[in-house]
């Protein structure tokens, strides 16, 4: 059946937008050439659209630089601002961004194991207050949260996790309670690495991969046929408690000690280059600052020294190489269940490792499955959780600005027929 006119004007005003957001700012000439809509049409959507207070005239394009169809239009930055924030067990860091993604404030506080559970949220949400002043935003539309742990799917609630501190759990609700305007969600810290990744890092161009995250902990996100697959507890990627060889012990329910945990996690790193003879040194930071250190200096050694020495390999080179032997335990239990084709190793120590690593866990791999895999280092690192949910809040924000029916709406689409908050975001890739 054709579409009715005012159905019609919102997939015109969606697919207008979207150009905006994809190709920046154009004319309604190009916009009519992109389009393929009719030049009255491109005017009448434009008028809409402006009238929304969506768009703006941001400059003029041409030589004359006159006229109506020197008008260069862009989307309005400043119609929402988003907050996006990264959780860890020892702190938490804040940035807040524009409808489009450009970052005006950003921030970080450390948040010690002992403080408790009021303390730490109200650092949590003051720090989150205090970057919003600072971007010039009076309010936030959507704040995306990135967090260690199982998010229930059904509910888009962090579940109870064994080892994380309750103020994690009570994150989202108390900032709904502060920020009664905004839509809070939250979503595993991983899920989030992983779609950074995919847009912006280093699987651009892959639909389907896995991320390990190597960090404090361990942790994967599968993405098959450009989708996360969150499995049906929202657990799918917990590698951490793989029974894998190599351990004392097997993995329990509640501890992840005995699984691939033990052999990857960032102090079983810093463990493995003392017994290579490699310098460890103990870093106010913690042990994550302390194993990206050793790995980082393994990585330069290794430029100087691949030659073997009489006594036998480099101690750089024999602690990657071993490295690189635990990681593709892991990976290919990965690759031989859901053959991904490619996998990203991500956080902070893949992104030390680098290159480097990356070649000698595919080699390893290759010796250990017969399925191609290519093993690729994070362009992104520790970041990519604080980039993931800077996107997934600035997807949802605009699904609910530009949706139709809330073109135009006064209240900018947080009206009754906006989602509620707290529900966790899917990762689908709408806009670039």
């Amino acid at each position: 059946m054709p579409a009715s006119p005012s159905t019609a004007r919102a997939i015109n005003d969606r697919l207008a937008l979207r150009l905006l957001q994809q190709e920046g700012p154009l004319t309604a000439g190009q916009l009519k050439q992109l389009t393929g809509l009719s030049r009255p049409t491109v005017a009448d959507l434009v008028e809409r659209l402006g009238a929304a207070g969506l768009i703006a005239v941001v400059g003029e394009a041409g030589e004359q630089r006159r006229g109506p169809n020197a008008k260069v239009y862009g989307i309005v930055a400043d119609r929402a601002h988003l907050a996006a924030l990264d959780v860890r067990t020892e702190g938490v860091a804040v940035a807040v961004a524009d409808l489009v993604g450009r970052v005006l404030a950003e921030a970080s506080v450390p948040i010690a194991g002992d403080t408790g559970t009021g303390p730490a949220l109200e650092q949590a949400v003051t720090l989150v207050e205090r970057v919003a002043k600072e971007a010039g935003a009076a309010r936030l539309h959507t704040v995306g949260i990135g967090a260690p742990g199982l998010v229930d799917p059904s509910s888009g609630e962090l579940r109870d996790s064994t080892g994380l501190p309750e103020w994690h759990r009570r994150l989202v609700a108390t900032l709904q309670e502060r920020l009664p305007e905004a839509r809070v969600s939250v979503e595993n810290e991983t899920n989030l690495a992983a779609l950074a990744e995919q847009r912006d890092g280093a699987a651009r161009d892959r639909d389907t991969f896995v991320l390990l995250w190597l960090g404090r902990g361990t942790g994967a996100a599968v993405v098959l046929d450009g989708a996360l697959r969150r499995g049906a507890s929202g657990g799918t990627g917990e590698i951490g408690f793989l029974p894998v060889p190599g351990t004392t012990a097997l993995p329990t329910s509640t501890d992840c000690e005995g699984g691939f945990h033990s052999l990857a996690s960032s102090a079983a790193v810093v463990e493995l280059a003392a017994e290579h003879g490699m310098p460890v040194e103990a870093s106010e930071a913690g042990v994550v600052r302390a194993a990206v250190d050793v790995v980082r200096a393994a990585v330069a050694q290794v430029g100087r020294q691949e030659a073997e020495s009489l006594d036998g390999p480099a101690p750089a080179v024999a602690f990657l190489d071993a490295l690189a032997d635990r990681l593709a335990v892991g990976v290919a239990s990965v690759v031989a269940i859901l053959d991904p084709g490619c996998v990203v190793l991500g956080g902070e120590v893949g992104q030390a490792g680098g290159a480097e690593l990356a070649a000698r866990v595919r080699d390893q791999i290759a010796r250990m499955t017969p399925l191609p895999t290519e093993v690729r280092a994070t362009t992104l690192g520790g970041d990519a959780v604080l980039r993931g949910a800077l996107l997934t809040a600035r997807d949802r924000a605009q699904e609910e600005l530009f949706e139709p029916g809330g073109v135009g709406r006064p209240d900018g689409g947080q009206g009754p027929s906006s989602p509620p908050p707290g529900r966790s975001v899917g990762l689908s890739r709408p806009w670039r």
